[in-house]
């Protein structure tokens, strides 16, 4: 196109010299000559502009379908990002509530210790030495009901041997209760 532009410029050029050269037709043919090349500039220009027009239009619509596709990609590589994070994220957060669980065990398992440790510097028993101590009453109970058997004294009836848990602390202090009013009947009954 730059070629046709610098041919056109040379051809005005020569023309305008060769005009300027007779001096008789130069002051009404060149004004004139300018106008008519002004004149086919302009019908070029609106030729070739239509022309681009109607090539950019068509250039326009297919960058257009070029766009939904590079869309399309760029939204399923979008959309696979965003899962494997919201992924990582789940695992991660998963990973720290089971840290938190396995520390809050831990912690309450000192808490356990040190709240024992002090108990029994106080002389609190423990829900261990209150489940040895009704095995033993039981025990002595078994003893009792069999001596007194032996010598004609009524049968007291005893409890059968229950395991006891933290919850059942006062049935186990009832039972010494029992056994200490066994024994104090088997007094009474060989002091007779």
């Amino acid at each position: 196109m730059s070629n046709c532009h610098d041919g056109g410029t040379d051809m005005a050029k020569k023309t305008l010299k060769k005009k300027a050269g007779s001096k008789r037709g130069f002051a009404t043919e060149a004004p004139r000559d300018i106008w008519l090349a002004g004149l086919g500039a302009l019908n070029v220009a609106q030729k070739e502009g239509g022309k681009i027009l109607e090539e950019g239009s068509k250039l326009f619509e297919k960058l257009v379908k070029e766009g939904q596709g590079v869309e399309g990609k760029t939204r399923k590589v979008a959309e696979n990002a965003v899962g494997d994070i919201k992924g990582g994220v789940e695992n991660r957060v998963e990973s720290i509530r089971k840290q938190a669980s396995d520390n809050w065990d831990k912690l309450e398992k000192v808490f356990e210790e040190r709240v024992a440790r002090a108990l029994g510097r106080l002389g609190v028993p423990t829900s261990d030495d209150i489940q040895h101590l009704a095995e033993r009453v039981h025990g002595l109970a078994e003893r009792v009901k069999t001596i007194a058997e032996e010598d004609g004294i009524a049968p007291v009836a005893v409890a059968p041997k229950k395991k006891t848990t933290k919850a059942k602390a006062k049935p186990a202090a009832a039972k010494t209760g029992k056994a200490k009013s066994v024994a104090r009947e088997l007094k009474a009954k060989t002091a007779a």
